[in-house]
């Protein structure tokens, strides 16, 4: 069984940018959700993905990814995500021997930039660099699909 444990905050500056290794674009759409357990589809540069994501439990949940054909993950965007699709680049960021990965929004997101870091254990300690802001793990205001909704209110 595949457990994906990981913290987000938000970043307080970009000097980030200079640790910066790779980068990758993506975009995401919603294809179900309920009482937190998850179905995405993700489009990775050329590549694409199924996900199913189980119920957080403190920072870990159960993730399921699998690849699937790039042609069936853009009919699945375009036609069962209820234009719940989000677009982002994906950085990679060192930081000592700890990479980041520090999602900067696009689109009806633009000017969102979150910082995971993914670990192996709950327990696993990890740098605190400068530009590290405030965490925001399990906040429900800065779950993917809540701040798309509350953009696209904002936009009508």
């Amino acid at each position: 069984m595949a457990v994906e444990t990981e913290r987000k905050f938000l970043t307080i500056s970009t000097d980030w940018m200079h640790n910066s290794f790779k980068c990758i674009r993506l975009r995401d759409g919603l294809i179900a959700s309920i009482e937190g357990r998850k179905v995405r589809v993700r489009v990775a540069d050329q590549q694409a993905y199924l996900t199913i994501k189980g119920a957080r439990v403190g920072y870990s949940r159960d993730e399921f990814e699998y690849e699937i054909p790039l042609n069936d993950a853009e009919r699945l965007l375009e036609r069962h995500c209820a234009g719940l699709v989000v677009t982002k680049t994906r950085h990679f960021v060192k930081e000592g021997n700890f990479v980041f990965e520090v999602d900067v929004y696009d689109g009806v997101l633009e000017g969102v930039t979150i910082a995971e870091a993914e670990l192996s254990s709950p327990e696993e300690t990890f740098p605190r660099p400068a530009w590290l802001g405030e965490e925001v793990t399990g906040r429900e205001e800065y779950r993917k699909i809540n701040m798309l909704r509350a953009r696209l209110r904002a936009e009508q």
